[in-house]
């Protein structure tokens, strides 16, 4: 029985995706490169991806094009807690690849929320099971940083290394799309849709301790929100209109 050409190259695909060849969340070649590599056209391609996605193997979004199914990590947002310790809770291993580790004049709005003029800034990606995760820049006041060294970031939260006791945070989850740098850094294309979360840590007494930004993969990760039983809205909580 003669076997189409989609389903062909659908069948050479799938054993190299159980095999572990490409990650889950990784994003496949392109679909003009599996053209070029199979000598088949995009259309046929197309048919040989759709049928990976009917078994589960692959999925596709708008902006990423192609990518290993699987599940998005789901972050709550009832507690303060770490990268670290959400993606332990899945199972999944994590690294830090620590990127600056400077001593910098405060940008403007850093400095307006921490009333600092020197911070620590540390940029670094995060990893889940090998694979870029997430861009993630924290700044923290010079004197609460300056007994830090680029191998305790490197090794540990800054939740566990500051000396202060820390009294909670507030969140900001906004949609945007990857500029040249994080595209680099998480593997995916430039102008493919990401989340941009800023988090700002205070102490016990209500003193700004941290400033942290995050990038996310659109694909990769969701945040989920307990709503207790309230008065009823039409609005979802938290919303907030940007001007």
């Amino acid at each position: 029985m003669r076997t189409t050409r989609y389903q062909e190259i659908a069948d050479d695909l799938r054993p190299k995706i159980d095999a572990g060849a490409f990650a889950a969340g990784r994003l496949l070649p392109s679909e003009a490169e599996l053209s070029h590599e199979y000598a088949a056209s995009r259309v046929t391609i197309r048919k040989a991806l759709e049928v990976l996605r009917t078994v589960g193997l692959v999925d596709a979004r708008q902006g990423f094009g192609w990518f290993v199914a699987g599940e998005p990590v789901r972050q709550p947002l009832a507690r303060l807690g770490t990268l670290e310790e959400q993606l332990a809770r899945l199972g999944m291993t994590s690294e830090r690849r620590i990127g600056e580790f400077a001593f910098v004049r405060a940008p403007a709005r850093i400095k307006h929320v921490l009333g600092v003029d020197k911070v620590l800034r540390v940029s670094r990606v995060n990893l889940a099971d090998g694979e870029p995760f997430a861009r993630v820049t924290v700044y923290c006041p010079e004197d609460l940083g300056a007994h830090l060294s680029r191998a305790q970031v490197a090794e540990s939260s800054f939740y566990d290394l500051l000396p202060v006791e820390l009294g909670g945070a507030v969140q900001t989850i906004e949609a945007a799309a990857a500029d040249a740098t994080d595209a680099e850094l998480l593997a995916i294309p430039e102008g493919s849709p990401v989340l941009h979360c800023e988090r700002i840590t205070s102490d016990h007494d209500g003193r700004p301790v941290l400033i942290g930004e995050y990038v996310f993969p659109g694909h990769r990760t969701a945040f989920i929100v307990d709503l207790p039983k309230v008065e009823s809205s039409i609005a979802p909580s938290g919303l907030r209109l940007v001007e």
